[in-house]
């Protein structure tokens, strides 16, 4: 393709379709947790921690298994594990849309889980490979990073919609249908040359250990808050994931193809950026929750009027993404991070204001500030983290973008905490967690203006 930044029909086309895909799992995950109540009783799941797995039982596997599709991805073909990751997911969803107990649905959630894995460093890889670094590409991460934002909106406020006018099975239906458009695209407008397919052994004892380091790691952080942060399953998943990511880094060390090379890990746009996205993804993540929790508990709104509640975050995040390329044309991906940090930080840090009762202007300019900063943050450090790549660390490239979306919960985790254990009401819980959020998306201002800056 042409250096210049506007695309033909061809290049929208495959844009669209792998945007499409980023899309399709962040609509997974909201749209699920809206209908959660639904489906605990149409189910007859038992308890609260039962249901909690339909939204973990895909996340865990997405998280650990991660390194292991982004590599997959460079030695068997990105375009052949994406179509395969996208007929996965597609019908699994079906089979989601269809169970008739608790068992099968959190099976084929799970299952979802696995298919996302393949698809979202995949989706990152085909991106960075069909559009060349500069104007084009940091256009193409822009809107694919609107349509993330989008799909969080559009599941929370959709999943309201269709569980209070048909039920529960249609927010898995819409997934089935936008798994068809997706896999049509990636059929038919995905380009077959270029694949880059290395004659190279796994390095299985790697993505064994990244596997089990992950899963633990997140799963501790997604139930801890529920099962205490004391007991033995959390702390013990936490020291299972200390000892194996531990030994992962000693294997990679080690290995002459390792699943991640460690140079690559060192680089300092890699190294740093990583360091920032965690912040970005957590904070905006854990920010999202509280207010979700605000907008419910202290204001009392019903699922869909919170879903409404978020338009000025949603709409924001979707603005952002379309000026992102333009505000990184001029300021640079290092100039373009610290600007979208320091927004993100001044709108969660202003939740500290949010009263008892509802100031809708109040809460849509902040939500508002959040969700633009966050989307600026997110497409400038997917930007930066896989700039200067060859078409061979691509994949691996792709999933060390997606992996502080994932691992970002220990924010989330924190933030919670925060929320719950100070005292007094919990809307000062709130206002604690809302400062916290925002003091450290603060600080990775300077991280991002300091030491990402070009030298």
């Amino acid at each position: 393709m042409k250096e210049s930044e506007g695309f033909g029909l061809r290049a929208w086309l495959i844009l669209v379709t792998l945007a499409g895909a980023t899309f399709m799992t962040g609509l997974d995950y909201s749209i699920v947790m809206v209908a959660l109540p639904e489906i605990g009783r149409d189910l007859g799941f038992g308890s609260a921690s039962g249901l909690q797995w339909v939204a973990t039982a895909c996340l865990l596997p997405t998280a650990g298994l991660l390194p292991l599709f982004g590599r997959l991805s460079d030695l068997l073909g990105r375009r052949r594990l994406f179509v395969t990751g996208t007929f996965l997911f597609t019908a699994l969803s079906l089979v989601a849309a269809a169970a008739v107990s608790p068992g099968m649905l959190i099976a084929a959630r799970a299952g979802q889980g696995v298919a996302a894995a393949m698809i979202a460093p995949t989706a990152i890889a085909l991106m960075t490979a069909a559009f060349p670094e500069g104007p084009q590409r940091t256009r193409a991460l822009a809107v694919n990073g609107a349509l993330l934002s989008l799909g969080f909106v559009v599941g929370t406020i959709g999943g309201g919609v269709i569980t209070s006018g048909l039920n529960w099975r249609w927010t898995m239906a819409l997934l089935v249908a936008l798994g068809s458009v997706v896999l049509t695209g990636a059929l038919t407008v995905l380009p077959k040359q270029g694949d880059v397919r290395r004659a190279s052994r796994l390095d299985v004892p790697g993505a064994a250990l990244s596997g089990a380091g992950l899963f633990a790691l997140v799963y501790a952080i997604s139930t801890g808050a529920q099962a205490g942060w004391g007991s033995l399953p959390t702390v013990g998943s936490l020291l299972v994931a200390v000892v194996a990511l531990a030994g992962f880094f000693l294997v990679e060390a080690r290995h002459p193809a390792p699943l991640v090379p460690l140079g690559l890990l060192k680089r300092r746009t890699v190294k740093w950026s990583f360091l920032v996205g965690m912040v970005t993804y957590g904070m905006g993540g854990g920010a999202t929750l509280i207010l979700t929790l605000y907008m419910q508990d202290v204001l009392g709104w019903s699922p869909l009027e919170t879903g409404f509640g978020f338009l000025g975050e949603g709409g924001a995040a979707f603005v952002a993404g379309f000026l992102a390329s333009r505000i990184i044309a001029r300021r640079g991906t290092a100039g373009a991070l610290a600007v979208g940090l320091a927004v993100q930080a001044a709108g969660t840090g202003a939740m500290f204001l949010l009263p008892g009762h509802a100031n809708l202007v109040l809460l849509l300019v902040t939500s508002g500030a959040m969700g633009f900063g966050h989307v600026l943050s997110v497409v400038a450090f997917v930007a930066t983290i896989t700039s200067g790549l060859s078409a061979e660390e691509q994949g691996v490239g792709g999933s060390l973008a997606q992996m502080p979306l994932y691992v970002g919960a220990i924010g989330t985790a924190v933030l919670a905490a925060i929320a719950s254990s100070t005292g007094g009401s919990a809307l000062g819980g709130m206002h604690h967690a809302f400062l916290a959020a925002g003091l450290i998306a603060a600080a990775g201002v300077p991280v991002a203006a300091l030491l990402l800056r070009r030298r």
